[in-house]
């Protein structure tokens, strides 16, 4: 059966509020308008933090004492159902999947050398978890390719690991779309990419 239409038996549901927003990025919006796009039914999404989705519902709710309307997503790899208020959309992050000619781009920052990252490990934490926060998908994936090398040549410490493994979900889940793949898929897809382009990195003395 097709990954993408994987029913779950008992989804987790959580509800957007203003106060869930992070301030550091309301903050950030300060100087910045974000763009609110118009979403309906059906629309495949991507919500920073949570991985790619479809809205299943567009509707008026009345919730935290106000009615408003709301786009309720699906987000299939965690089995989770968001609702967002169409108002917040943009400060949120909530954006269309990535098209073909991004898919491209995507691919090659994959299969790209390392980065420069911090050596202090609570640094290089940081550095990176600031990086999946921005919900950009080029810091995305720029971060699940310097830690999928990292654990090919040094092996990652067990936060490290958590990291590696959300933000691979959070990626592959988009790439199930974009890619027209089930999620089994795009899994094996984004983990095949990543280790054979690690492997290609390794000086040969060190392969040795």
């Amino acid at each position: 059966m097709d990954g993408r239409r994987r029913a779950a038996s008992n989804p987790k549901e959580d509800t957007i509020s203003d106060t869930d927003i992070d301030p550091e990025l309301l903050e950030d919006l300060e100087a910045v308008i974000p763009v609110n796009i118009d979403f309906e039914c059906g629309d495949q999404v991507v919500y920073p933090h949570h991985g790619a989705g479809v809205v299943m519902k567009k509707e008026m709710r009345k919730m935290f004492g106000a009615e408003r309307e709301y786009l309720t997503i699906k987000i299939l790899h965690n089995d989770m159902t968001v609702m967002v208020p169409c108002e917040n959309a943009g400060i949120a992050g909530l954006r269309r999947i990535i098209d073909e000619e991004m898919v491209k781009k995507v691919l090659a920052v994959l299969r790209a050398d390392l980065s420069e990252m911090p050596k202090n490990w609570n640094r290089r934490f940081k550095h990176n978890r600031d990086k999946i926060k921005t919900g950009d998908i080029y810091e995305l994936s720029e971060v699940v390719r310097n830690l999928a090398i990292r654990e090919h040549e040094k092996g990652l410490s067990t936060g490290e690991k958590q990291m590696y493994t959300r933000a691979k979900k959070i990626l592959a889940s988009e790439l199930m779309y974009a890619l027209e793949k089930s999620d089994d898929e795009s899994e094996a897809y984004l983990d095949d990419l990543l280790t054979t382009s690690a492997a290609s990195k390794i000086p040969e003395s060190a392969a040795k």
